[in-house]
């Protein structure tokens, strides 16, 4: 008797996107699978319009940070018994074009956490925010203790094995960080990345995203992460590797 399909979804955390919320539902909607939306108490049209979809609605009073709606959409996900879910911002960003590599690639590596590595038309990159992740990605892999392409994008595949870590302590955007390293050094759960091109021109609100603030509140958490583990020279060897790549995305080989 074969196994069941596993039942996947997708979730789209956001706060105060109308500009582009209509259209990342849409398109997320029009693959086929479930969409979970949890509106961080946006103040604009972002909740009328993700009403008017075919979606699950989750909405915070007040803003709580990215880590807390993720949070709460992780409960939800799992409430409904789904086998893994992707995640996806709310600002355009990224494209529901993209997911299907990322569900052929969380097949291909059963139980891996997938990530959407922005490494394709990377000079869309602001400079500033090109340093920014590449501090990160430096620091994330060391306390991972293995190499990981784009540690800061926020389209992944989590398996179901990942949810489980909803409680870990940490909030805002180190929320993301902090399930990674756990994953890695404490379920010894594996991370593969798909190229997807990055995008920062168009129509965009700004980000939520401070550089010099958010990457300071994930570099002392890593800091901290990488002393509470242990093996400082091993994990750091481990990290200097070449990540797992795997073709995939619209532009990917």
């Amino acid at each position: 008797m074969s196994a069941a399909t596993p039942r996947y979804c997708i979730l789209i955390p956001c706060l105060n996107e109308e500009r582009a919320i209509g259209r990342v539902v849409g398109e997320a909607v029009a693959l086929g699978l479930p969409v979970i939306v949890v509106d961080d108490g946006s103040d604009d049209g972002t909740p009328a319009i993700v009403r008017s979809l075919p979606v699950t609605l989750l909405r915070h009073d007040t803003r709580r940070g990215k880590g807390e709606a993720l949070r709460t959409g992780f409960r939800e996900v799992i409430r409904q018994g789904y086998d893994g879910v992707v995640t996806m911002d709310g600002d355009g960003q990224h494209l529901a074009s993209d997911i299907p590599a990322i569900l052929a690639a969380a097949e291909r590596h059963p139980g891996s956490i997938v990530i959407g590595a922005r490494l394709l038309e990377r000079e869309q990159q602001p400079n500033g925010r090109r340093r920014a992740n590449a501090v990160a990605d430096w620091g994330i892999s060391w306390a991972c203790g293995r190499p990981v392409a784009d540690t800061q994008s926020g389209q992944r595949f989590y398996p179901r094995a990942v949810l489980d870590l909803v409680d870990v302590p940490a909030e805002h955007f180190v929320f993301e960080a902090a399930v990674l390293i756990t994953a890695c050094r404490e379920r010894g759960i594996g991370v593969v990345s798909v190229p997807i091109a990055s995008r920062y021109q168009g129509d965009f609100r700004m980000s939520h995203f401070k550089p010099v603030r958010d990457v300071s509140r994930i570099t002392l958490y890593t800091i901290g992460r990488i002393f509470h583990y242990g093996s400082v020279v091993g994990s750091y060897r481990r990290s200097l590797g070449a990540p797992t790549i795997i073709g995939g995305g619209r532009n990917g080989h």
